[in-house]
C-alpha cells in the first residue's frame, strides 16, 4: 500500500533545495524547508519569494496563488522538524561527508515509515545509505536546475532500496509533474554522465587552443540545435560543481574521457567558477549576471585588418543534394555560380532540383519571384570542369572518398587559375591529405557545410598548416556575406560539431549496452533534463548508423583513445543492416 505523503522536508535551502519546495508545495503538498542557521534560511525565503515573484509578474500564478502557496511552507533552523514529513529530500552541497552526516541525523529524526531521498547529481547513493541504520528506504531523487522549470527527474536505486520505496517516489514524482526514469547507482546517472564527458572534452579542445571558446558553443548550437554552447554551460552549472561530477566518474570507472581537463583545475583555484563568480570561460557583467561583457579572449577569431582575396564568380563541383544546396546558397547571395555535374543530363537534372527548390521558397513566401528569377539567372550548369578555369574559388561537393577527392583537386589545381581558392566540403577527411594533391596546398581549405546547407546557419572553416592566412581569411567572410555562421578550426578528425558528438552518442550506445537504462529513458534523459532537441537514439537513426559508425573510426583512428572505440553494439547493427530511418529498422523500428 503506497505510502500517505502529504508533507515533505526538504534539507537544504539553496538554489537547488529553495526550486524543490517551490515544486512540492505548487503541487498542494505541505512543506518544511530546513537551513541549519539563520542567514540560510532567510536566503532560502528570499528565493522562494523572488521566484514565485517572477512566475506572478510573468502571469504564470495569480498573487492569491502565490500567498496559498507560501502559507504551506515551513522555514525552519532545526533539522528536528521534518520529524512528522512522509518524505525528506536533501539537498545540500554535493559532499559525501555532509550528507553522510545528514542522513545519519535524519534516521534517527524521522518515523519507520519515512522515505529519505537525496538530490546528488553524481556521489553513490548507496555511499549516502550506509549511513544509516535503515538503508533501505534511501534512494536517489535527482531533480535538474531549474527545479520548477525542469521536467525530468532521475530516481535512484541502489541494491538495496526496497521496491515499495520506489514506487512511492515515482508516484509522488509524477504527481508533481515531472517525467521520472529510474536507474542503478552509477556515478553521473544518465544525463551527468552524457553531458559531462561532452563538457569536459569541449574543455580539452579549447585548452589545446584547437578553436575559440565562441566558434566551439557556436558550432554546436548552429550545429546541433543545442540550447548553449558547451563552454557557456559549463559557466552556468558551475566549473567546481562540473568538476567534482567529473572527478566522482572518474573515480568510479577510471575512463580516461571523465578526468576533469586540467584547465578546470587551473580556473577553479583561481575563483573563476563561472557565472556565479562572474568569471569562468567568459566574464560576466557582474557575479549573478548572465550578461557576458568583452575581455581579452573576445577578439580571438577576429578577421578585422586581415587581407582577403576577391570573390566574385565561384564554382561547384558537384550535383548532389549538398551541392545544389551550396549552389543555392550562393547564388541567392548574388554570386555567379558554375557547378559542373559528371553528364550534361545529370546538369540539366542538377537545374531543375535548383528551380524547384527555389520555386517552393517562393510558394512558402521566403523568396521573390524577382529573386527566384535573379538566383536562377545566375546559376550556369555545366559537364566540364574546365569551365571552372575562371572562379576565384571552388566548393567541392563530391563523394566523401579521398581517392575520388584527391582526383579531383588534382583537376582543379590544374584548370583554375592562380590565386584560386579550393575548398573541400568534407564531414570527416584530413584536408590537408586531399591538398598535398595539388600544387598549391597554400590555397586549400575546408569549407564544411551542414545539411540541408540551404537551412543550416553553420560551416566550419578548417585550416590545415599549409593553408595561406588570407586564405582562412577569405573564407571565413564570404561565409558570413552568405549569412553564414563561420567557425574556424584546425585539420582534425571531426573538426569541431562530430569530434564532441559522436563521442557523445557513442557514449550513450555504451549505456545501453550495459543495460543501464533504455533507449526512451535515455532520449527522455538528454531531451527533458538538458534541452536537447533530439535524444541520441533518435538522432542516430536521423544521421544513419553506418554513418555513425564511419565516423566513429574515424575519431578512433586519429586519437587512438579507448573511450572513442565504437560500441560493439552499433557495429553489430550496422553489420545487420539495421542503419536508421532509412532501413526503417535501428535502435527503434519505423513503418
Amino acid at each position: 500500500m503506497a505510502r500517505d505523503i502529504s508533507t515533505i522536508g526538504v534539507v537544504g535551502l539553496g538554489t537547488m533545495g529553495a526550486g524543490i519546495v517551490e515544486v512540492c508545495a505548487r503541487s498542494g503538498l505541505e512543506v518544511v524547508g530546513v537551513e541549519m542557521d539563520a542567514a540560510g534560511a532567510e536566503r532560502g525565503r528570499g528565493i522562494l519569494q523572488a521566484s514565485t515573484d517572477r512566475a506572478v509578474a510573468r502571469g504564470k500564478m495569480s498573487e492569491e496563488e502565490q500567498r496559498a502557496l507560501l502559507d504551506r511552507v515551513q522555514i525552519s533552523e532545526h533539522l528536528e522538524d521534518v520529524a512528522q514529513c512522509g518524505l525528506i529530500i536533501e539537498a545540500v552541497p554535493e559532499k559525501l561527508d555532509i550528507k553522510r552526516d545528514i542522513f545519519a541525523r535524519l534516521d534517527a529524526i524521522v518515523s519507520d515509515a519515512a522515505i529519505l531521498a537525496t538530490n546528488t547529481s553524481s556521489l553513490s547513493v548507496t555511499d549516502i545509505a550506509t549511513a544509516t541504520e535503515h538503508p533501505n528506504r534511501v534512494v536517489g531523487f535527482h531533480f535538474f536546475n531549474p527545479a520548477p522549470v525542469q521536467k525530468f527527474v532521475e530516481i535512484i536505486a541502489t541494491v538495496i532500496t526496497a521496491p515499495d520505496v520506489l514506487e512511492d517516489v515515482t508516484a509522488l514524482a509524477q504527481r508533481l509533474g515531472k517525467e521520472p526514469v529510474t536507474v542503478g547507482d552509477q556515478a553521473g546517472f544518465i544525463a551527468n554522465r552524457l553531458l559531462l564527458g561532452y563538457l569536459n572534452h569541449a574543455v580539452a579542445m579549447y585548452e589545446n587552443r584547437y578553436a575559440s571558446r565562441e566558434d566551439i558553443d557556436a558550432a554546436m548550437q548552429y550545429g546541433c540545435g543545442l540550447p548553449m554552447g558547451p563552454l557557456a554551460l559549463l559557466d552556468l552549472i558551475g566549473l567546481d560543481v562540473a568538476y567534482a561530477v567529473l572527478d566522482t566518474m572518474y573515480k568510479e570507472g577510471r575512463d580516461r574521457l571523465h578526468a576533469p581537463a586540467p584547465m578546470l583545475k587551473h580556473m577553479i583555484a583561481a575563483g573563476l567558477l563561472g557565472r556565479k563568480t562572474g568569471r569562468g570561460f567568459y566574464t560576466y557583467e557582474k557575479p549573478g549576471s548572465s550578461v557576458v561583457v568583452p575581455d581579452s579572449a573576445s577578439a580571438a577569431n577576429s578577421i578585422e585588418g586581415q587581407q582577403t582575396r576577391p570573390i566574385s564568380k565561384v564554382g561547384v563541383a558537384g550535383n548532389g543534394t549538398m551541392a545544389m544546396g551550396i549552389v543555392e546558397v550562393f547564388v541567392k547571395a548574388g554570386y555567379d555560380v558554375t557547378f559542373v555535374a559528371r553528364s550534361q543530363d545529370k546538369a540539366q537534372a542538377a537545374m531543375a532540383q535548383l528551380t524547384k527548390s527555389l520555386e517552393k521558397g517562393v510558394q512558402r513566401g521566403k523568396l521573390s519571384e524577382e529573386a527566384r528569377d535573379a538566383a536562377l539567372a545566375l546559376a550556369h550548369p555545366s559537364a566540364n570542369l574546365e569551365d571552372l578555369r575562371d572562379v576565384d574559388i571552388v566548393v567541392e561537393a563530391i563523394a566523401e572518398d579521398l581517392a575520388i577527392k584527391q582526383a579531383m583537386f588534382e583537376n582543379l589545381d590544374e584548370i583554375c587559375k592562380p590565386g584560386a581558392i579550393l575548398a573541400t566540403t568534407t564531414s570527416s577527411l584530413p584536408v590537408i591529405q586531399v591538398a598535398m594533391s595539388t600544387q598549391r596546398p597554400a590555397d586549400v581549405i575546408g569549407m564544411h557545410f551542414f545539411n540541408p546547407a540551404q537551412v543550416m546557419k553553420l560551416v566550419e572553416v578548417v585550416s590545415t598548416v599549409s593553408t595561406a592566412p588570407d586564405v582562412s581569411a577569405t573564407v571565413v567572410d564570404l561565409c558570413r556575406k552568405l549569412k553564414k555562421h563561420p567557425v574556424s578550426c584546425g585539420d582534425r578528425s571531426g573538426f569541431i560539431v562530430n569530434a564532441l558528438l559522436f563521442p557523445y552518442l557513442n557514449d550513450a550506445v555504451k549505456m545501453l549496452e550495459a543495460h543501464y537504462a533504455t533507449t526512451d529513458d535515455i532520449d527522455l534523459a538528454m531531451k527533458a533534463g538538458c534541452g536537447y532537441p533530439m535524444g541520441p537514439f533518435e538522432l542516430l537513426d536521423v544521421v544513419g548508423l553506418d554513418v555513425s559508425l564511419a565516423i566513429q573510426r574515424e575519431l578512433y583512428l586519429e586519437f587512438r583513445e579507448r573511450g572513442f572505440s565504437p560500441s560493439p553494439l552499433l557495429e553489430h547493427l550496422v553489420k545487420a543492416g539495421y542503419l536508421g530511418r532509412k532501413t526503417k529498422r535501428g535502435f527503434r523500428t519505423y513503418a
